[in-house]
């Protein structure tokens, strides 16, 4: 056996050889066509290569280099190394930055997207215009940069006094919407035009370019500023475009600043990405760096939006209410949305949310959007309204926080939500909901152990008419569903609490509390909340659902049980013991559930999630860059096809 894992590792570890050979190949490419004036991908596109190489293999030399200039000018050192800055692609990823960098005021700018740019000064004249190329060496292009709308050829103040200044000003070479629509509307986007025009050797057109500045450093005696504030105010006097400036006092600030951002940028004169984040303390040694850490390029996505919230529906699922989000149509990653689950009603009350605030919508390669911030524009805001009492038996609904449900064990929808969920669970797929339904109406199924006791006869009148029943006809139909029923009466211990419907405890959070010994029916409902708490992926909410759950369909499971109604079995031994798998992503052959239940049936095991002991992640995108291809990838787990997992499952 031990020879099959040293294969195994074997395997793995040059598929992750491989891999990290293919990022570097395709991130030196694109940086290539980036810095040359015709990007190839986009931004995220390429952010995304860039974080898995980050995570497969995070000393990767690639990592602390930038691109390189062609070869058309005279090369020139910068003052000082221009590095590329970290990325934070979402909320969680900056937040994780600002546990480590705790400032007393953060300085929020614009990440404009275009082409960086040194000016190099001696007291007070432009002497040279040096391009990022590597980030030590660029091209010289001052002939071309002098023609730029934002260059100041001379340094003088509002009265037109000489500045002295020696050292460097940075900023980007960016075309506006105007220019591009007005004259390079054949480029793919502003950024690639600007790119192309600065680099021209005949200079023709660098006139339709503007530089825009944010930062700056001196290396002679006259220093005319000792924070970053300074800095951009000095840039200011000095009579440059300089980017727009904004102090947040918490990390939460900047959050909400960049979703009211999101929101305007569509209606700014020329591109941004991001912002970056700094403190206001001037650290040359961290600027010097390759990839400076005290500062933090906070980037837009693809997966995201801005809106306005309109209203807030209740979506009603057995005894629990939930808030689902309508507000004004946005495109996220190339589809339509309107809609997104607010979860709970702490969830509410967390993003302090209102009908009329604009909110920041994400996909992020899930299927369901989601609200992710909240802050006030310039729509009236009101109060959203929360249900007081169950739809269907007129008991008023309890607010946990997490939760806002039905009380009432014995509510009507309650009970028919359970049994739906029973014959799910159970797979008895000829007492369909349409059938279950009725029988619930006419008062003959009432509980779980109702199902059991239905025959032939009781099931007949659902199938023939009165006519049919009184010259005694066999209804096939009837015959059918009651076969189906006792066809499905062994069950895992998992599947069975499954089917009772206990708000969050599906079939995979049952396993849970089975593999940590939890294994009996006893012992599941002898369990305290305390010790169910203890189960790795439950905490203090989830546990306490499930006692509180099991307590009351206590009679009813040992009832089951001990009748014989059900008969709990262990899981076989199965070809794919040991084994679990997540998917993500459609199947093209099968449903989703269907494959799990193969899995279930060969005694392998599903994982919601991507964790280190997870055997297979299954996708038809097995190079995608999503989250759990490359966290599979990190960890070395095989991320295999739709047709491979059949070919695992049928060996």
């Amino acid at each position: 056996m031990a020879d099959l894992f040293d294969i195994e590792d074997a395997q793995n570890a040059s598929k992750k050889f491989m891999r990290i050979k293919e990022l570097s190949s395709l991130i030196k490419k694109y940086q290539r066509s980036y810095y040359n004036g015709e990007g190839e991908i986009s931004d995220a596109e390429f952010d995304r290569l860039w974080d898995e190489l980050k995570i497969l293999d995070p000393k990767n030399p690639i990592l602390t280099k930038v691109g390189q200039d062609s070869g058309d000018f005279a090369k020139a050192r910068h003052i000082m190394p221009m590095g590329s800055q970290e990325k934070a692609a979402d909320p969680e990823q900056f937040l994780l930055w600002a546990e480590k960098h705790v400032y007393p005021e953060y300085l929020v700018e614009y990440k404009l997207d275009g082409a960086s740019l040194e000016l190099q000064y001696e007291n007070g004249v432009l002497i040279r215009a040096v391009t990022r190329g590597d980030g030590v060496v660029g091209d010289d292009i001052s002939a071309n940069a002098r023609k730029m709308q934002g260059v100041k050829a001379l340094l003088r103040d509002k009265d037109e006094n000489p500045i002295p200044f020696t050292g460097g000003v940075r900023g980007e070479v960016i075309m506006t919407h105007e220019i591009h629509k007005t004259f390079f509307s054949d480029k793919a986007n502003c950024r690639n035009a600007a790119n192309g025009l600065m680099r021209r050797k005949d200079g023709a057109g660098s006139e339709n370019l503007k530089l825009i500045t944010y930062d700056a450093f001196a290396t002679g005696t006259y220093e005319p500023f000792f924070d970053e504030k300074g800095k951009i105010a000095w840039l200011t006097l000095c009579g440059f475009n300089v980017v727009p400036l904004k102090i947040c006092r918490s990390p939460e600030e900047v959050i909400a600043y960049r979703s009211q951002v999101m929101e305007m940028r569509k209606n700014l004169e020329y591109d941004i990405d991001g912002l970056v984040i700094k403190d206001n303390v001037i650290n040359l040694e961290d600027a010097g760096r390759a990839r400076p850490d005290r500062q933090i390029a906070f980037k837009f996505s693809l997966e995201e939006a801005v809106s306005v919230l309109r209203a807030v529906e209740w979506s009603e699922s057995g005894a629990t209410y939930t808030p689902v989000a309508v507000f004004d149509p946005v495109e996220i990653a190339g589809t339509t949305v309107q809609r997104a689950s607010l979860s709970n009603p702490d969830t509410i009350r967390a993003l302090n949310i209102f009908i009329g605030s604009h909110v920041t919508v994400v996909k992020r390669g899930e299927i369901i959007p989601k609200i992710e911030t909240a802050f006030s524009g310039k729509d009236p805001l009101s109060p959203i309204e929360y249900p007081k009492m169950c739809s269907s038996c007129r008991t008023s609904l309890v607010d946990e926080g997490s939760r806002l449900y039905c009380p009432n064990k014995d509510c009507p929808k309650r009970v028919l939500h359970r049994l739906m969920k029973w014959i799910s669970v159970a797979d008895i797929r000829d007492l369909g909901e349409t059938l279950i339904s009725a029988l619930f109406d006419k008062g003959i199924v009432g509980s779980i152990s109702d199902i059991y006791k239905l025959t032939p006869e009781i099931l007949t009148p659902f199938f023939l008419n009165e006519e049919s029943i009184a010259s005694n006809k066999t209804s096939l139909g009837a015959q059918k569903v009651w076969r189906s029923i006792n066809s499905h009466k062994t069950l895992t211990l998992p599947q069975f609490i499954a089917g009772f419907d206990i708000e969050g405890i599906g079939e995979a959070n049952a396993e849970k509390l089975v593999s940590a010994g939890i294994n009996t029916l006893e012992k599941m409902l002898d369990a305290t909340q305390e010790q169910m708490a203890e189960v790795y992926g439950f905490a203090d909410i989830m546990a306490r659902t499930a006692a509180k759950g099991l307590a009351e369909n206590k009679e009813e499971m040992l009832f089951l049980v001990n009748s014989k109604t059900i008969e709990l079995v262990l899981p076989s031994g199965g070809k794919l013991a040991g084994k679990s798998f997540c998917f993500t992503g459609e199947l093209v052959t099968i449903k989703r559930a269907d494959a799990q239940n193969l899995v279930k049936q060969a005694g392998g095991s599903i994982k919601s999630s991507v964790t280190k002991d997870l055997s297979y992640l299954v996708t038809n995108d097995t190079s995608s860059g999503s989250s759990k291809n490359i966290k599979a990838a990190s960890l070395g787990i095989p991320v295999i096809s739709e047709k491979e997992f059949f070919e695992i499952v049928r060996r």
